[in-house]
């Protein structure tokens, strides 16, 4: 298109400019008294309504596939919350049943205030994942997984606390200290710590002594000082500190990342064949890692009304994170090159890693 009324950077023109480059040309038709011009704007103009043409389509296609790339996102988002409630109700029966039986105490209902009904149970649905590559019954994982929430119930009713981390919501509601004082939350906290070691070691859980033996001696280290409870410690010291990055990833590997380890752990133990759990622990940690990434990008730009608690706080604590060290842009980037890492890992374990890896996107896609 070299004529002399059209610029050789036609193409490169938006479909504003191109209607408008029409407009001109008809107007001048209509005022045009030489045939020849009318002629050359006439064929102009043809020109423009076919590159305006092909541009409209090749818009409408990058509409229709936007469109169908949203949609295809929206309804694997709506599977997975499906399979997550399913996971929830079921790890929730469980538990309800369990504490049933248990004798009633003055700690039940702060108990059961802090477990029941709340979470989205991602730990759960992970060691039914993991469950699935090892061909584990799913009642023997909603058992181990039931443990797990117990774990993760009494880490958040005691990072609550004043002398923690100091929140008065948690998951939309007032945090079990606010609600019941804090000497009762630190006990029921102590409580349900206790009874996840109780449901893996009961009797009439259908598994090897020899196996509960290593679940809950796994749970324990998972748990305790060389886990959840040291990581707390060292997310409390860092507070107000430069801290170096292999520091932050070591603390937050320690803080979240070790009771997803036991959730990648846990059904590799009970599996038939003999299995490096170094590497599932190491896959856990990971997704942990990456959990807990996505979750400071959560409390850095979300509200309060839409993620259940206060967001924003640990810039006015001044905790150590990523985002704090590397900045928000470079955490997001992170957290991406960490997932790759997490689904070359489990490569292996080809379509029976599927769910897994459905899962790891809906941690990573919960910051959007």
């Amino acid at each position: 298109m070299k004529d002399k009324n059209l610029p050789n950077n036609i193409h490169t023109k938006s479909l504003r400019e191109l209607k408008e480059m029409a407009s001109n040309i008809i107007e001048n038709l209509e005022k045009e008294q030489d045939l020849n011009n009318s002629i050359n704007d006439y064929q102009n103009l043809i020109k423009l309504n076919n590159l305006i043409e092909k541009k409209f389509q090749a818009k409408s296609k990058e509409i229709s596939n936007t469109s169908k790339e949203k949609i295809s996102k929206l309804i694997k988002k709506k599977k997975m919350k499906k399979k997550l409630n399913k996971i929830a109700r079921d790890t929730n029966l469980f538990l309800s049943k369990f504490l049933s039986k248990q004798k009633k105490s003055d700690l039940f209902k702060p108990m059961k205030y802090g477990l029941l009904p709340g979470g989205k149970k991602i730990r759960s649905k992970l060691i039914v994942d993991i469950g699935k590559i090892h061909n584990i019954r799913y009642n023997v994982l909603i058992q181990i997984a039931a443990a797990v929430e117990c774990i993760h119930a009494y880490s958040l009713i005691h990072d609550d606390l004043p002398c923690m981390d100091n929140d008065s919501l948690r998951r939309g509601k007032l945090s079990t200290h606010k609600k019941f004082g804090e000497s009762t939350a630190i006990l029921a906290g102590n409580s349900l710590l206790t009874i996840a070691f109780e449901i893996l070691s009961q009797s009439n859980f259908k598994i090897k002594d020899k196996d509960k033996v290593k679940l809950v001696n796994l749970i324990s280290e998972c748990s305790g000082h060389t886990g959840i409870a040291g990581g707390q410690f060292l997310d409390l010291s860092f507070e107000r500190k430069k801290i170096p990055l292999k520091k932050i990833i070591g603390m937050q590997i320690k803080k979240t990342g070790k009771l997803f380890s036991f959730c990648c752990m846990a059904p590799a133990i009970l599996s038939k064949k003999n299995i490096n759990l170094s590497k599932f622990d190491s896959i856990g940690s990971n997704i942990g890692l990456l959990f807990q990434i996505t979750d400071d990008l959560i409390d850095y730009h979300g509200t309060t009304k839409k993620v259940g608690k206060k967001t924003k706080k640990d810039l006015k604590k001044g905790k150590a994170t990523l985002i704090s060290l590397l900045g928000y842009k470079n955490s997001i980037k992170y957290a991406n090159k960490l997932k790759l890492i997490i689904f070359k890992r489990v490569e292996i374990f080809g379509k029976k890693a599927d769910e897994l890896k459905n899962t790891i996107n809906y941690i990573i896609e919960r910051n959007k």
